[in-house]
């Protein structure tokens, strides 16, 4: 007989996911078989049911990618691995490590990568199949709940910080505190970053100031980028988690000459287009950066983080029968931190 999981399942674009029973996936050569015990809800996944990226997602499709669980049985030719291990999966589901990206190390722009929750089956059911080169190793003792949101929001955010080359001791503004710009704001601080942090909730300002961050502003009271001028003198980097276009465009205007801004999220539909000022970027010597995602590295270092007490997710626990009214929320921006599944 075949064993049976519960998943919240896409079958068509646009459309609440159903809850149902599927069978549980057999592991192939190289795979992992994982029990989820928990899922982040990512805007990511969002983005997938609405169909908003090209091209679109697998479907039918199982979302998810930020997952944590442990090892419930081993694919033919895995070594390292025991049944029982704590891991976590991230959205970078594998690439092809043979190519000039993957071998230069930037394994996250591989042309052939596949990705959890989009291209591949995801983390929003009870088991999921993964290849074990490609997952992260979780502590043992480490709360799942709370690592869950490190395995995306996380290691992406924390690449995107390094890639803006900030310095300790230097000026950066984290636009947009959501679900990965609560956290971007602690990878900062851990980094030895001065951080500012702009968004448009005064909730979600009080959550950066109990954060760490040393300077808000509320962009739907004032002009953002002026105020950062103001305040700072202009931000050495600035990191964008928003999805709002104008958030894109208004942080090239928050930077000092010099400055490097890197775009992290990712607003899809017709609103991924921006109108921003050649001539500032050439004569002050600005820099535009994209960042997607981690490679294997980063997330070892972002899991290393994390695991140390040095960053730590503001989440809430829901159930997977929770899932859409989830989405409904997080439509309306009334998230604050992270939601995240909770499966065992």
């Amino acid at each position: 007989m075949t064993a049976m999981m519960k998943a919240a399942v896409l079958h068509a674009l646009k459309t609440p996911l159903k809850i149902e029973q599927v069978p549980v996936p057999e592991p192939g050569p190289g795979d992992l078989l994982i029990k989820v015990t928990a899922c982040g809800i990512c805007h990511s996944d969002l983005h997938a049911v609405d169909g908003d990226w090209t091209p679109p997602p697998v479907i039918p499709l199982i979302p998810g990618h930020e997952v944590a669980g442990r090892v419930a049985k081993l694919g033919s030719g895995v070594t390292g691995f025991s049944i029982g291990d704590h891991v976590g999966v991230p959205w970078m589901y594998s690439a092809c490590g043979t190519c000039e990206f993957c071998l230069a190390g930037m394994e996250t722009i591989c042309k052939s990568a596949e990705a959890t929750g989009y291209s591949k089956p995801g983390g929003y059911a009870e088991y999921m199949v993964a290849p074990a080169a490609f997952v992260g190793r979780l502590p043992d003792d480490a709360d799942p709940y709370a690592l869950a949101p490190i395995l995306c929001a996380g290691v992406t955010t924390y690449r995107g910080l390094k890639r803006t080359g900030a310095r300790p001791g230097q000026w950066v503004t984290i636009v947009g505190v959501g679900g990965l710009g609560h956290i971007a704001i602690q990878y900062a601080k851990a980094m030895g970053l001065r951080v500012a942090a702009v968004d448009v909730s005064n909730d979600k300002l009080e959550l950066a100031k109990s954060l760490g961050a040393e300077v808000v502003v509320n962009g739907a009271e004032t002009d953002a980028p002026a105020a950062i001028q103001e305040k700072i003198g202009g931000s050495h980097a600035a990191v964008v988690t928003a999805v709002a276009t104008k958030a894109f465009e208004q942080a090239i205007l928050m930077l000092r000459p010099a400055g490097t801004v890197v775009y992290i999220g990712l607003p899809g539909g017709k609103s991924d287009e921006i109108r921003t000022t050649i001539s500032a970027i050439t004569n002050w010597e600005l820099s535009v950066r994209g960042s997607n995602v981690g490679t294997r590295q980063d997330l070892n270092e972002a899991i290393d983080f994390a695991a140390r007490g040095l960053v730590k997710a503001t989440i809430r626990t829901v159930g997977l029968d929770e899932i859409n009214g989830v989405f409904d929320e997080m439509r309306k921006g009334r998230i604050v931190g992270r939601a995240v599944l909770k499966l065992a």
